[in-house]
């Protein structure tokens, strides 16, 4: 029975880091949804409030939900004071990742960023890809790391804020909070 036990232990500890780390389930986060828009308002903003209800719904906690204009000052600022708060550890945006003149959120999120997840935006392209043809390469979308804050930044469509957050945001944040904490 011995050598059971420890060849289980064995199997365990061969698995990949991702798959042990899913095997032991997520962690509950501590989350700020911001929502870049100049025409938005709370009761209109479906997308944040897609974006809040999903991370409630698997166990997250929402610690401030706000709406910002697409003003990079004004993002830099919100970003600043979010990563401010030690207890903030994850920043999802939506909106202003697009290539018109107004779109700036991206700018404002890249400059801040310390580490890049240049994966998340080349993965997010190639789902949109799969969806809606060619159009996915004008997204913006960008994810990375500031000390301690997970920041990912999404177009601000309800369909976009869903494939990001239902197929790389919430089976991934956990993981990647996590491995800042180490």
């Amino acid at each position: 029975m011995g050598d059971h036990t420890q060849h289980e232990e064995h199997t365990h500890s061969d698995q990949p880091s991702h798959v042990s780390h899913k095997a032991h389930g997520s962690i509950a986060l501590d989350c700020v949804v911001v929502t870049c828009s100049d025409t938005r308002t709370k009761d209109t903003d479906t997308s944040g409030k897609l974006i809040c209800h999903l991370l409630k719904e698997h166990g997250h906690t929402i610690k401030d939900y706000q709406l910002s204009k697409d003003e990079p000052a004004e993002i830099s600022q919100l970003l600043k004071q979010t990563a401010q708060h030690p207890d903030n550890q994850v920043v999802i945006i939506n909106g202003g990742t697009g290539i018109s003149r107004r779109d700036s959120t991206f700018e404002a999120v890249d400059e801040f960023l310390q580490k890049r997840l240049d994966g998340f935006g080349e993965l997010f392209r190639y789902l949109s890809f799969k969806d809606i043809g060619s159009a996915a390469m004008l997204s913006r979308a960008t994810a990375g790391i500031h000390e301690n804050l997970v920041i990912f930044s999404i177009p601000g469509s309800r369909g976009a804020v869903q494939l990001a957050m239902e197929q790389l945001i919430l089976p991934e944040m956990s993981h990647i909070a996590g491995e800042l904490s180490k």
